[in-house]
């Protein structure tokens, strides 16, 4: 009986899986639309009211998400004095939606990773995860790898696509 070889494990490639760096805190959105007058207007005394009776500390530790889903124009620095109040008991504050939170923590993620680990070496980025990995996050990786890897694929290791490759040092011709 001939001996089955597993191709996959001698290669040499390194897989790298995004889910891996998936945070797992909470995640919750703040809603300005809930601090409007009238669902039109924002009140800077009665916000500064709010600010300073709301109980902040329910937000310890959660990734938080500010935006207004109201059609209403909210003045800036009612987001920076929102942003004062959660930043101490927040992990992570980001104005935007859900995926721009997840985006901002794959890429805190993204830029603790240490490039030279991966010098020189046939990367893989795993495409399959159970968490969402925003795809953002997939090229903020492809462009901290790229200077660095020997290859840049996508996929599994059994089934890639491949991205970059670098290119052989020419000899110069005598």
């Amino acid at each position: 009986m001939e001996e089955i070889i597993n191709k996959v494990a001698n290669s040499g490639l390194v897989t790298l899986d995004l889910e891996d760096y998936y945070h797992q805190g909470e995640r919750v959105v703040y809603d300005l639309k809930d601090n409007l007058f009238m669902g039109m207007i924002l009140k800077e005394k009665d916000f500064r009211e709010f600010l300073k009776s709301h109980d902040w500390a329910q937000y310890a530790g959660k990734n938080v998400a500010i935006t207004c889903t109201e059609d209403a124009i909210i003045p800036t620095w009612a987001y920076m004095l929102l942003t004062l109040q959660l930043e101490p008991h927040a992990h992570t504050v980001v104005f935007g939606t859900l995926n721009d939170l997840d985006e901002k923590l794959y890429f805190d993620a993204i830029n603790r990773i240490d490039v030279e680990a991966y010098r020189d070496v046939r990367v893989v980025v795993k495409g399959c995860s159970k968490h969402p990995v925003p795809t953002a996050a997939y090229v903020e990786l492809t462009r901290k790898l790229q200077p660095v890897v020997q290859s840049l694929m996508f996929g599994e290791p059994c089934s890639t696509v491949p991205l970059f490759k670098k290119p052989k040092n020419k000899l110069p011709q005598t």
